[in-house]
């Protein structure tokens, strides 16, 4: 009998002999690497699904057009937190559970974020470029303790960075309208949070209502604000902030995942105050482990022990 296949895309996971392949085959499933050690096309995807129940998933889009090809998968787990690469309304009308690795990334994504906190601080970008150049400046930057962070977003991620962000001494603020209670982090609404905080980190996903963050909110923000963007490019309005930046204001803005990857040129990326990092914030040895494995055992979870493999 011929054991039930799962697809396996990531490009971390699907490389020969990785830890997932070796334990789902242990399990009793067939695996299914379209394309190892890098993302699979949308025609290599399509022409891989047929047959396969179950699948752990990338950053790789998933759209009614490739779920149209799923005529027996049961599960999508991915190896991440976020699920706004899959069109969760056709999975669900086909009856495709969608799970997702959540927590796995949070110390590694929260790390990234507070690095980059720290070097608009300091002003560490121009600092850097400018004896690259080979221009001696020297500024006063700010040290964390004693200023205010602001955190968009209170889930695992956001409560991560707190931790971290008040061993400095900094002070915490959060925003979060599906938090009741921070656990001793004040929770504002979002406008007084971009008026009172020095330092503001975006952990939500994006909304199809459009920008979090518009003209008007980043109007909100202090000209020496460091916003830090770890979530998804499009919550920020990127016309509204280059006409910021251009104006002089906002020590520093980064951003780590994109609504494309690799995202175009542009000058936003270009600009001397903007840290652009190609979705680095899950992209440590310990978090990929831990995506990795919780996505396996989620998968498991769902499709249970194979007939016959007992």
């Amino acid at each position: 009998m011929t054991s039930p296949r799962v697809l396996v895309t990531p490009r971390s996971m699907s490389v020969a002999d990785a830890p997932a392949l070796r334990q789902l085959r242990a399990a009793g499933y067939t695996v299914v690497t379209p394309a190892p050690g890098r993302q699979p096309t949308t025609e290599e995807l399509t022409c891989a699904l047929p047959g396969v129940v179950g699948w752990i998933a990338g950053v790789e889009p998933i759209g009614a057009d490739v779920l149209a090809h799923a005529d027996a998968l049961r599960a999508i787990s991915r190896n991440g937190a976020g699920s706004d690469a899959i069109d969760i309304a056709a999975a669900e009308a086909a009856g495709i559970r969608v799970l997702t690795a959540r927590g796995a990334n949070a110390q590694g994504v929260a790390e990234l974020a507070l690095a980059l906190a720290l070097m608009g601080l300091r002003g560490l970008p121009e600092a850097a470029d400018a004896l690259r150049a080979g221009q001696w400046r020297r500024h006063a930057g700010r040290e964390a303790a004693g200023r205010t962070l602001g955190v968009v977003g209170f889930g695992a991620i956001g409560r991560r960075l707190a931790d971290l962000a008040r061993g400095l001494g900094m002070r915490v603020v959060a925003h979060d309208p599906f938090v009741a209670d921070g656990h001793g982090v004040p929770l504002l609404p979002l406008a007084e949070l971009l008026r009172v905080s020095e330092v503001v980190s975006l952990h939500v996903p994006p909304s199809p209502a459009g920008p979090l963050l518009g003209r008007a909110e980043l109007a909100l923000l202090r000209d020496d604000a460091v916003l830090l963007n770890t979530a998804r490019s499009t919550l920020v309005d990127e016309t509204a902030l280059l006409a910021e930046l251009t104006a002089g204001r906002f020590a520093l803005y980064s951003v780590d995942a994109f609504d494309r990857e690799p995202p175009e040129p542009s000058d936003l990326l270009r600009h001397p105050r903007v840290v652009a990092t190609p979705h680095l914030g899950a992209a440590t040895t310990e978090s990929v482990r831990r995506a990795s494995e919780a996505a396996v055992e989620n998968l498991l979870a769902a499709l249970g022990t194979p007939s016959g493999s007992r």
